[in-house]
């Protein structure tokens, strides 16, 4: 019998629907083997050795795969394709491998002591296979290639883990500390991530915004060489007098990059009015700009354009996003969703165009396939990148399906939608741009675009809706209808999303993006971060731990810095670095810091905000305090008194049943819901602001 080892239950399931009765196909349920939670586990004295655990919840499991090892004469290791899966092969190969070895030395020990001729018995053969897609032919095909462990891909999963270690285990307790606070938490990626969101934060409030006005004309047209040409209403925006444009573009320096924004040179109403004044007779069409435009289809998705997307479109987190596209490949639907590869099968690439010819007619197949050049330095987590295993399953198809549920769909028909479309031809546009141009030289423009071709369009979203402009030629003649001064205000940078924190992150080679759903899960869980209306916005907790960490850890919390570091785990994963070298680098000047951090740093008190209330057991004044869960109300005369409640923020909504105001709360498990401020008087909630209303 033949030990296939995955990850999951479902994977293993899929598996065996492809193999027959000479394997057994069996799950890990992730890692089983780790750093001890109670401890460092790691050794900074002995070249950073670090110390494995199985997990209390993880050994009965080890001791079932253990079981189904001794009578196994192969085990296949057949985890994941990326540092993670191949880290799990290897910690499972360690403990089997172990224990057959103790196995055959105490077989050794007894034949010795009893002079028996019984033999040990036979230590079973590792092998590695690996797949990107789990479907029938990858399956086969990845056993008739078996390979072996790679160590390069272990050594940088476990200089990432034990660098990870170091920062939060040593970092972790500073902060409990000087911040008084035992439940905080520090990451080498996590608290840089904290910094992008707290800096942008204080760009936002530190934004002066400055009023302009762009004007409005409304012309109605009158004769064109002598003839009457009828012609609707059209609109255009003035932009340049003499020559001299109105709209001037605007750089700001901010701490991830450079802001540009515009404005126009017409700060007041009165500016604005007496142009308008300014104007003079006659208005002609100066000039009808025509041409074709096309546009490309975009790449298939990657784990970092793939999360931006389900946010901006599903409005999905990261983590959501993750979880449903971890389904899909498991049952087999899609291929490996973690990949920095824009790369994609020469079976697919055939497949798809056949597929398209079909449904849509050959003039949206292009002349050859289209290959895409990968942005990541090191695509280093897969060959391919996400695609439907199957060209002919639609999502109509995979919405019948038991084992998928909406999101599924949703997910899948993104993905499939994508990866057809970029093997379709360009959209083509025809795009028109009018001028107008008063007696005295002010220019107004209008733009507009007609779709000729679809194109990839066909089954991508149209994002850019039909501006259809009015048929005019050079030299006709325009009445001035109307002239409207339009106030604006500039704009400040907008505050991340989870979709733009993740395109920060790729761009800024921050983490990876198999990282980016657990980092952001995270700081948001530790209270450093909380949503209003999708976007991210720091409490004032992330604003102290992370200036704290500047002050005392600037090269930890440095975005090059930061960089640099997967830089070099990827030189790991190479095999051009080696992983104790890489970490004796970070931890020497790491560790002075800390030191001296312990030694000068003062210890920290956030504000506390005094409620009008006393408090029903001792009549002592109550205070909002902030703990692991996020804001709650206690008393000021704890710890001599200990009665505190949930803490709500009200919103300017009432209950629909008691007419109580509606708070902002959170359940056990940390989901925000919508409750009555009068419970328990009233249990009315609520998980979504609409269905209050």
């Amino acid at each position: 019998m033949k030990l296939i080892l995955v990850e999951s239950p479902t994977k293993a399931r899929t598996l065996t629907k492809y193999l027959g009765s000479d394997y057994r196909i069996e799950a890990t349920m992730g890692h089983i083997r780790d750093l001890p939670k109670s401890a460092l586990g790691v050794d900074p004295e002995n070249n950073f050795m670090p110390s494995y655990v199985i997990p209390r919840d993880k050994k009965k499991r080890v001791t079932e795969l253990q079981a189904f090892a001794k009578d196994a004469e192969m085990i296949i290791l057949a985890s994941d394709p990326d540092r993670e899966g191949e880290a799990i092969a290897w910690h499972i190969a360690e403990i089997l491998q172990r224990k057959t070895e103790n196995k055959k030395q105490k077989a050794k020990s007894k034949k010795k002591k009893e002079n028996s001729p019984n033999s040990p018995s036979i230590n079973p053969v590792f092998q590695r296979i690996t797949f990107h897609e789990i479907t029938e032919t990858a399956i086969k095909h990845a056993l008739t290639q078996p390979g072996e462990l790679d160590m390069r891909l272990v050594n940088a999963q476990q200089a990432r883990r034990i660098l990870d270690r170091l920062v939060g285990y040593k970092l972790s307790p500073l902060l409990w500390k000087k911040l008084s606070r035992k439940w905080l938490s520090a990451g080498r990626v996590q608290s840089v991530t904290v910094r992008l969101i707290v800096e942008r934060e204080r760009e936002i409030k530190a934004f002066t915004k400055e009023p302009y006005f762009t004007i409005d004309a409304t012309f109605k047209g009158t004769t064109l060489q002598g003839r009457d040409v009828p012609l609707q209403e059209i609109t255009a925006t003035l932009v340049s007098h003499d020559g001299k444009k109105y709209e001037e573009s605007m750089k700001r320096t901010l701490f991830d990059g450079v802001y540009t924004t515009s404005k126009t040179s017409i700060v007041s109403e009165d500016d604005a009015h007496k142009i308008i004044a300014d104007f003079q007779k006659p208005f002609i069409v100066s000039s009808v700009e025509k041409k074709e435009i096309k546009r490309s289809p975009g790449p298939p998705y990657t784990t970092s354009t793939l999360q931006q997307d389900a946010g901006r479109k599903l409005y999905f987190s990261a983590k959501k996003t993750m979880q449903v596209a971890q389904k899909l490949y498991e049952e087999g639907y899609i291929t490996y969703h973690r990949t920095d590869s824009v790369n994609l099968s020469e079976k697919f690439l055939s497949e798809a165009r056949e597929y398209i010819g079909h449904e849509f007619g050959v003039a949206y197949v292009p002349p050859s396939p289209r290959t895409f050049q990968t942005k990541s330095k090191v695509a280093q987590e897969a060959h391919e990148a996400i695609r439907p295993t199957e060209v002919h399953r639609t999502a109509t198809e995979v919405r019948t399906l038991e084992e998928l549920n909406h999101d599924h769909v949703r997910l899948y028909e993104l993905i499939w939608k994508r990866a057809l479309a970029c093997q379709m031809k360009e959209a083509i546009f025809d795009s028109t741009a009018i001028f107008i141009t008063s007696a005295n030289s002010y220019v107004f423009q209008t733009n507009g675009s007609v779709i000729k071709f679809d194109g990839f369009l066909k089954i991508s979203e149209k994002e850019n809706g039909e501006t259809i402009l009015p048929n005019v030629a050079e030299g006709q003649l325009l009445d001035l209808k109307t002239a409207l001064p339009v106030p604006h205000e500039t704009a400040p940078p907008p505050r991340y999303t989870e979709a733009t924190l993740v395109k920060t992150l790729e761009e800024k080679d921050i983490g990876r993006p198999s990282t980016y759903a657990p980092i952001i899960s995270t700081i948001i869980e530790r209270q450093y971060v909380k949503k209003e209306e999708k976007k991210l916005v720091p409490t004032e907790l992330g604003g102290m731990v992370t200036d704290f960490l500047v002050l005392y850890f600037s090269n930890v919390m440095s975005l090059p810095f930061t960089a640099k570091m997967e830089s070099l785990l990827d030189e790991i994963a190479t095999g051009d670095r080696k992983w104790q070298d890489v970490i004796k680098e970070f931890y020497d000047p790491f560790s002075e810091a800390l030191r001296h951090s312990t030694e000068s740093a003062e210890t920290i008190k956030l504000s506390v905000e005094e409620l009008d209330e006393k408090c029903p057991t001792c009549g002592g004044g109550l205070l909002i305090r902030t703990g692991r869960y996020g804001k709650f109300v206690a008393c000021s005369n704890f710890p001599t008194c200990k009665y505190t409640r949930q803490y709500g923020e009200k919103i300017d909504i009432n209950c629909p049943t008691c007419g109580n105001p509606i708070v902002i709360k959170k359940s056990r498990r940390g989901k925000t819901f919508y409750g009555c401020s009068n419970y328990p008087n009233c249990t009315f909630a609520a998980w979504k602001k609409e269905d209050i209303k």
